[in-house]
């Protein structure tokens, strides 16, 4: 057909208008009036392309398909009120098909679009799909007229009914439009009809979407009935339970039973039926939980108040559900009391002893930890001796009978009768549990040694991962207002530990969320972690003071860059910051060979790994400042042995049962350092690395990583022909760029006096030539910043003169300043194969203190004041020549 030009009305979503059936709608002041002027300008009523949008907004997205649709009632708002609508009355005709996308124009309301009227399908669907639908449909207006409770609505549907039946095979199609229409199809399965020209095809689909609306509506009826009943039977329950519980009452007062019977107002078990029975010893031991706390203390008050409300509510009501489960939180938190006792550890003479046998046994050096430790439960143990001596003199006075004696005399004498003295309560003291932080690098036996802590001190030990924790509430729990609330995760470490003073391992305190809608996780640590503060926890769901004095917790962290300052304030901070080369060999062989071993099901006989071998994996194929990387390569290498473990066992029973005689292929468990490369694959880190990096203007710097792992930084700088400036790659940071050019300024300004120009007015970037300096910082794509390497850099000046540079591989030089980390520094030089190591005069006691005896017999450290000594310290003395004499200059870099 041909095609023909429509005014286009997008219809509001998800409005759509089908064939023969009518919509009335509100419209804009706008649009109605260019209706208006649309209707005065015709002479019969005009027709417009109605087309169906995806939604309110968005109009541009349209289906392909509309409706032509004749306007037979526009009604104008009365009195011409602009804050009033139109209301337009549309009766759709035919399809008609979009020949090219719409897009709306804001400046006119209608704008003419092309559009193709679709020709009716003239071949008569077949009888067998006209009945399906004809089923369909009356049993959908059949399920609809039910359920309508309106009798107006109820005779549309039967209306239309009668329509479905005397339609011709021919109308068919007519009348689903209508149909689907009229019921609450969907907007998806509207726009299928839509498009769908074929007269067959949309009795199909309209037979599809009928059948859906049938099953929809017989299965919210049936879910609506069971909600009735449900309701239903929960009134019956609950009148027939008042009326129970009115009968006890009666019998109660009837019955001679005591009135501290635990099952109020119940004669005997044998009247109660099975599931009553389980629910009285439930409540039995509830209230023998609650009794059992300490009197007078605020969990005992809280537990009578909420038991007593308990009683009072129907046990069928959802509040009934959370108080119960709230009163079992409650008693199942150890709260202290006179019945707690001391561990049989702490009673022992040898504690100690056996406390540093526990501490070697699991780990291998880390001596200052193991010192501090140490302190701690000896402090342990004192405070129990003297709680022994305090309960044995408190036992000899209370039995003495003067007390009794002056009560006799009082009463002679006529003076009011004291009240009997009871007995002191017992209470065991013990020290304040410290906050211990261990800060290192991942692998390094942080959450181990809380393990046997807690193995020493004969506690509980749970641990409490803190990683990605973005809600306060998981740390003081959450309210009971809220729906499926509990407490937080420090209440049920608590009731798994089953004490009140366990070893807490808080995992990962560095990675904790930050402040955000839900709270700041991180400062609702600050009460569990104040030594002042955490004896009255207040958690939001037990809503009771919580005694945390008593535990030891223990945080662990690879980073002190990420947590707070209140934070760290309220912690000990015990730095862990690697292992040295032969330690790792030691843990080797003490710790990661036989976990391996047991873990890939092998013998000690099976894998014997020479000590040049372990060197090998412990210097090439890892490089780290814990030991995870090094279990796994010896991992490895069993996995490896115990494939030819099992090849060789599997060939020997074949041999076995095949009666023959050959020779089986021979299992070695001796592995050699010529077969790593075959196991391991080629080494990560060889000795010849550093070799490839032998010219001028290398230079390498200490730094800490982000994981507390130390390391070098290689500082790279080339001259170029340029403009005489400076630049700087490597995703450096502000302080690290302010560096290059303080460093570049201080070269420039002894430039005469290194005998680099011929006058203090040249400078060294234009004369004799202009050249550009390149500082480069390899790893571009690791962030890079701080001040640790910023003496390495006016080093480089030799980039950009003629003088010999000394040979660097073996040279690491830090700043003048005193700087941090030194240990962690040092160790990753050591790791690196540095031998040389210049530092600032101010951290030689770090040296001393905290670097190991066996790396300072192997490697060279140069303590300087001034640049001028660093200088002479890295390229040789007399090799630099002052041209006025040495300068001595402190250094501000």
């Amino acid at each position: 057909m041909a095609a023909s030009k429509l005014p286009v009305l997008p219809l509001p979503h998800p409005t759509i208008l089908l064939p023969g059936s009518r919509i009335t709608l509100p419209v804009t002041n706008k649009v109605g009036e260019a209706f208006v002027e649309l209707i005065e300008q015709s002479d019969v009523l005009p027709v417009v392309a109605a087309v169906p949008v995806a939604s309110d907004t968005n109009h541009t997205d349209l289906a392909n398909y509309a409706t032509a649709a004749r306007i037979l009632r526009l009604v104008r708002p009365p009195g011409r009120n602009s804050r009033q609508s139109y209301l337009l009355t549309l009766h759709g005709l035919t399809r008609v098909q979009l020949l090219t996308p719409y897009v709306p124009d804001p400046d006119n309301a209608f704008v003419p679009w092309d559009v193709q009227y679709l020709p009716s399908s003239k071949e008569v669907p077949s009888r067998n799909v006209v009945d399906t639908f004809k089923n369909s449909a009356l049993r959908l207006l059949d399920r609809l007229a039910r359920d309508s409770g309106k009798q107006i609505r109820r005779d549309g549907y039967n209306k239309i009914s009668g329509m479905l039946e005397d339609v011709t095979d021919a109308r068919a199609a007519w009348m689903a439009d209508i149909l689907v229409g009229t019921v609450n199809a969907s907007f998806a399965d509207k726009l299928a009809i839509l498009g769908t020209n074929d007269a067959e095809a949309r009795l199909t689909l309209a037979t599809e979407i009928f059948t859906r609306l049938v099953s929809i509506s017989e299965v919210s009826t049936k879910i609506a009935t069971q909600v009735e009943e449900s309701v239903y039977k929960q009134q019956k329950e609950h009148f027939l339970r008042q009326q129970l519980a009115a009968i006890h009452k009666e019998l109660q007062s009837l019955s001679s039973s005591s009135p501290g019977n635990l099952i109020d107002g119940r004669s005997s078990s044998s009247e109660l039926d099975d599931d009553e029975q389980h629910e009285a010893d439930d409540m039995a031991d509830l209230k023998r939980r609650i009794e059992a706390m300490e009197p007078g203390s605020e969990e005992r008050k809280m537990g009578v108040r909420e038991w007593r409300r308990l009683k009072r509510i129907p046990q069928g009501s959802v509040e009934n559900g959370v108080i119960r489960s709230y009163l079992e939180w409650l008693t199942a938190i150890p709260w202290p009391n006179s019945a707690l006792e001391p561990p049989r550890a702490l009673q022992d003479k040898s504690f100690l002893t056996a406390a540093r046998a526990q501490l070697d046994s699991d780990h291998f050096g880390l001596e200052k930890i193991k010192k501090r430790l140490i302190e701690y439960l000896a402090v342990v143990r004192l405070k129990e001796m003297n709680a022994e001596r305090e309960r044995a003199a408190v036992a000899g006075t209370t039995s003495s009978p003067p007390a009794e004696a002056e009560q006799k005399t009082d009463a002679a004498e006529g003076a009011p009768a004291k009240a009997p003295v009871p007995n002191p309560r017992l209470v065991r003291k013990s020290v304040k549990g410290p906050i211990l932080l261990f800060v290192g690098p991942p692998g390094t036996g942080k959450t181990s040694l809380g393990q046997s802590v807690a193995k020493a001190l004969d506690r509980p030990f749970q641990r409490i991962s803190l990683g990605g924790v973005r809600d306060e509430g998981e740390i003081r729990g959450h309210r009971r207002t809220y729906v499926a609330s509990g407490p937080g995760l420090i209440v049920q470490a608590m009731r798994k530990a089953g004490r009140c003073d366990p070893v807490l391992l808080l995992d990962e305190i560095d990675k904790i969320g930050g402040s955000n809608f839900h709270g700041d996780p991180s400062a609702a640590l600050l009460e569990v972690l104040d030594p002042e503060q955490n004896h009255t926890f207040n958690d939001h769901y037990i809503n009771v003071p919580i005694d945390l004095s008593q535990v030891l917790f223990i945080c662990t962290a690879n980073t002190l860059e990420t947590i707070s300052g209140p934070l760290l304030d309220r912690c000990e901070i015990v730095q862990l910051s690697g292992y040295t080369y032969d330690e790792k060999m030691h843990i080797a062989r003490r710790f990661l060979l036989p976990k391996q071993l047991n873990a890939n099901g092998m013998d000690a006989d099976h894998v014997q790994l020479t000590e040049p071998a372990l060197m090998t994996i412990a210097t090439q194929y890892t490089r780290e400042a814990g030991v995870r990387s090094l279990e796994r390569a010896i991992g490895a290498v069993v996995r490896y042995k115990a494939v030819e473990w099992a090849e060789c066992v599997d060939a020997e029973r074949e041999n076995q049962d095949n009666e023959q005689k050959t020779k089986p292929k021979e299992y070695s468990p001796v592995v050699e350092e010529s077969q790593l490369e075959a196991i391991l694959g080629i080494a990560r880190w060889d000795a010849e690395e550093r070799e490839r990096e032998e010219r001028r203007g290398v230079v390498y710097g200490l730094v800490v990583m982000g994981q507390g792992e130390g390391g070098i930084l290689p500082v790279e700088t080339t001259a170029v022909p340029g403009a005489g400036r400076l630049k700087l790659t490597g995703s450096l940071g502000e302080v690290i760029k302010e560096s290059g050019e303080i460093a570049l300024s201080w070269v420039k300004t002894h430039a005469y006096d290194l005998l680099i120009t011929n006058s203090r007015a040249e400078d060294p970037l234009r004369v004799p030539e202009l050249i550009d300096i390149h500082l480069h910082l390899p790893a571009g794509a690791q962030k890079k910043d701080g001040p640790s390497v910023r003496i390495c850099l006016p080093f480089d000046w030799g980039a950009c003169s003629d003088e010999h540079c000394d040979d660097w591989r073996d040279h690491a030089p830090g700043r003048v300043t005193p700087v941090g980390g030194i240990k962690e520094k040092v160790l990753g030089a050591h790791r690196a194969g540095i031998t040389k190591v210049i530092l600032p005069w101010a951290n030689r006691k770090d040296v001393e203190h905290d670097v190991a005896m066996e790396i300072r017999s192997v490697m060279e450290f140069v303590f300087v004041r001034t640049v001028n000594e660093a200088l002479v310290a890295a390229f040789g003395k007399n090799t630099l020549g002052w041209r006025n004499g040495p300068v001595l200059l402190e250094s501000r870099l």
